[in-house]
């Protein structure tokens, strides 16, 4: 494997648990306001951006990379209102979609096809999940000033459960 794309790679491990660190702390933010079914939107969020860091993780080992495990950086994000966490997580959904993006260049840049082939499913799956942050923030401006529309909005959220992702390295 290309050395820029192995370190492309172990850096994003730090990312997708960055990535953890900041959702756990958006499931706090609204843990301490009642919405469980925001928390619980956001706890699942978390456990998602540690299977993707784990996935990463085995896909350098099953490809004879050394992996390096770097500090985890506390989130820098303060929240005010109901609306803040929801922005907050589709800008940093774009961000870690221009991460991938950069990773996927790198590896086409030097032809590395199992590398691109891997990275197939993050780039679809980054693209559920900006759409999935957009939903949530047209939701709550339409809904979020209505004390009955945020309950309902919140049992809504309340109803996803976690599913680990079935992807075969």
């Amino acid at each position: 494997m290309d050395k820029k794309v192995a370190e492309l790679l172990n850096d994003q491990i730090n990312k997708e648990f960055y990535s953890a660190y900041l959702y756990l702390d958006m499931a706090n933010f609204y843990s301490n306001k009642g919405l469980d079914g925001f928390a619980n939107w956001y706890e699942i969020q978390a456990k998602e951006e540690q299977d993707h860091a784990m996935l990463i993780y085995q896909y350098l080992h099953n490809n004879n990379e050394k992996v390096t495990l770097e500090a985890i950086a506390k989130p820098d994000k303060t929240f005010t209102t109901l609306l803040d966490p929801l922005t907050a997580g589709l800008a940093h959904e774009q961000y870690v979609t221009s991460l991938i993006n950069t990773i996927y260049a790198a590896a086409q840049e030097v032809k590395d096809f199992r590398t691109t082939q891997f990275l197939d499913w993050f780039i679809k799956e980054q693209g559920e999940e900006e759409k999935n942050s957009s939903d949530q923030i047209t939701k709550m401006e339409l809904f979020g000033d209505d004390a009955r529309s945020l309950y309902m909005l919140n049992e809504e959220l309340k109803g996803r459960v976690y599913s680990a992702p079935s992807l075969v390295l």
